[in-house]
Formats: structure tokens, sequence, C-alpha cells
């Protein structure tokens, strides 16, 4: 794949990458370890019987039940927990990937709208539940939407932060790993749409490790980029504050 060029003055004075602003890389920081956590909170709460990172679907945290889906049965006592997780986590990596600076006209769309598929994605995994009833009733196919939304916004997001890796502040192994973690997300997806799709009635056994496969990789990338970029701003101003010193001795 080969990597875009940018130009010196496509890219600030002296041909750098611009200084972000200190919320870019705490949002989206922020918004994967909100999802992460809220996971892992409702899922040490589920112990009887234990739920499973492998074999449960991620929806099912989200469940309070008692319900049935899939042959999965559904009963999260912090459902409310992973819910909201779900609301808020998409919302702020979106507040994130708009405070990012360098990024204008179809750039900054490129990057807005997987980022915008990726929030409105949570929202609807939050306000419709993926339960037996949800099936029934016809609120499942919104929860479908979101989750669909979420696989394709979050991957594609991380894909293209990483082709603007150089505009945005990264270094180009970052840009290069963000991609790659987009790719097998997207990999990720496909085979477990693949798996719901043969498994009919009862869900395969590892089907919640595929499905993370389509989630965790990109929450793990913004978080690297996220703290890259804050690392970088710190360094920059820790640069900036010798150089005056020195201007003053």
């Amino acid at each position: 794949m080969t990597e875009e060029k940018e130009s010196p003055r496509s890219l600030g004075a002296g041909g750098h990458s611009p200084e972000q602003r200190p919320s870019a890389g705490a949002l989206l920081i922020a918004g994967p370890v909100i999802f992460l956590l809220a996971e892992f909170v409702a899922a040490m709460a589920w112990t009887d019987p234990a739920y499973s990172y492998t074999h449960h679907f991620i929806s099912n945290l989200g469940v309070h039940g008692p319900s049935t889906l899939f042959g999965q049965y559904m009963y999260s006592p912090l459902a409310w927990v992973m819910n909201t997780g779900f609301f808020l986590f998409g919302l702020t990596i979106l507040a994130g990937t708009v405070a990012l600076r360098d990024l204008s006209g179809r750039r900054r769309w490129a990057t807005l709208v997987p980022a915008a598929m990726l929030a409105v994605g949570g929202v609807l995994l939050a306000l419709y539940p993926g339960s037996g009833e949800a099936l029934d009733n016809g609120t499942g196919e919104y929860h479908s939407m979101g989750a669909f939304f979420g696989f394709i916004g979050g991957n594609v997001l991380a894909i293209v932060l990483g082709r603007r890796w150089q505009r945005i502040g990264l270094s180009r192994r970052m840009g290069r790993a963000l991609i790659v973690v987009g790719v097998i997300g997207l990999l990720s997806m496909t085979a477990y749409l693949a798996l719901i799709v043969s498994s009919g009635d009862n869900a395969i056994g590892i089907i919640g490790l595929v499905e993370r496969g389509a989630v965790h990789p990109f929450l793990i990338g913004l978080i690297c980029a996220g703290a890259a970029i804050s690392k970088r701003r710190a360094a920059n101003a820790a640069a900036d504050t010798q150089l005056s010193s020195n201007r003053l001795s």
C-alpha cells in the first residue's frame, strides 16, 4: 500500500504535522476505554453461569433478560452499564475525531463519516438491546444496524487515520498499525457474519471471540493513536519551554 505524499505547505510550517488540540488525544483514548471498561464491569457481574468472552455475544451484556437468542441464555445484571458504554463510546470517539486539526475538505469528510457511523451505531446498540424479544418485535433490526455501523465505522476510521498518519501527528509505524488493525477488524466482521448465517439458531462456540476480533483491535488502535498524539503534544510543549528558557538565559 503506497503512502500518501504530503507537501511541506500542507503539513504546516517547516513541513511538520500540526499541533493537535489536547482534547483530541484524550477523547480518542477515552472512547475505547469507556467501552472496554463497561464491557468488563458488566461481564464480571454476570456470574450464573459465568459470562464468556469467547462464547457470548458482546450485545448480551446489554440485555437484562432473562432472554434467549441464537441458543444463548442472556441475563446481564448490569445491562445498564454496558448500554451506557455503548451510548457514550462512539460519541466520544466522534468528538475526538472532530477535534483533530489539519483535516479539511474531502480528507475531513473521509474521517468524519466513519466516526459518525460508529457513534450512531453505539447509540442504536444502547437503545435497542439485542434480546430474543427484540427479534420478535422488530427492534432487533435496529440493533443489527447498530452493530453493522459500529463494525464498519470503527475499522474504516482506524484505516483512514492510519493513512493520514503524518497529518495528525503520528509516526509511520503507528499509521501502518492502524491500517492493520482496521483490516483485521473488517476480516473478523466478515467471518462473524458468515458464522451467524451458517450457525442458524445455535451460535458456534467461538462466536464471541470472532466478534471481538471485529471490535477490540480498532479500540486498542485508537487508544494507542490517542496516546501518541498526547505524548507528541507534551513533547512539543516541553521543547517549546526549553527553547524559551534558552533564549532568556
